[in-house]
């Protein structure tokens, strides 16, 4: 999984880029707010995010904020990572869509767990939304008859709900998912025959 490691310190940043490698995540690298922003909108950003709070040109809570007014926004995890370890910054983070926090100097195995459990759930997430856009399609392209319907006792046609009256394959067509191929069964086929005179 590709992961977007925005941070400034360039000592800080090779050591975040080590590790997740170590780990088997693909890192890309940005070192401030302008271009964390590029990377986010190419079409294959990362969508598991490690974020620093200081930046040139937009600070990581602006990033943060930015993520969230995105409509794909939410399918991404930010991380931040900061060394501001104050309760009122750790509020702000959040408040801005952070969905985690981690103090620096951070752990090297907390930061590998936090990574994980980041991973299973932007996995999930993305397996939800391609689930969500198959079953949306496949309920786009559904028709259904229900309820109770009209119909003549002589000619069979159905009565709709602005009292027309409708052939039957006409009606079903129009609100069923499907499709009529026209025949003659044996029965009306003697029938048929009989009334003009054919004998076989």
């Amino acid at each position: 999984m590709r992961v977007l490691i925005a941070e400034d310190n360039v000592v800080t940043a090779a050591r975040l880029r080590g590790l997740t490698h170590s780990w088997g995540y693909d890192a890309v690298i940005t070192t401030d707010g302008p271009a964390t922003l590029a990377a986010l909108e190419s079409p294959d950003a990362p969508r598991l995010i490690l974020l620093d709070w200081v930046m040139p040109g937009m600070d990581g809570v602006e990033v943060c904020r930015w993520i969230r007014q995105r409509a794909d926004g939410e399918h991404a995890y930010v991380i931040m990572l900061t060394a501001r370890a104050e309760h009122k910054d750790m509020v702000e983070g959040f408040a801005a869509g952070a969905d985690d926090f981690l103090v620096k100097p951070f752990d090297a195995d907390e930061l590998r767990s936090r990574l994980k459990a980041a991973a299973r759930i932007v996995d999930l997430q993305v397996r939800l939304a391609a689930n969500i856009g198959a079953l949306t399609s496949a309920l786009a392209s559904v028709k259904t008859l229900k309820g109770m319907l009209p119909i003549c006792g002589y000619c069979k046609s159905i009565r709709d709900d602005s009292n027309y009256w409708h052939a039957v394959e006409e009606y079903v067509t129009d609100h069923a998912d499907v499709a009529f191929s026209h025949g003659i069964c044996p029965t009306c086929l003697e029938a048929a025959l009989e009334r003009e005179g054919v004998t076989r």
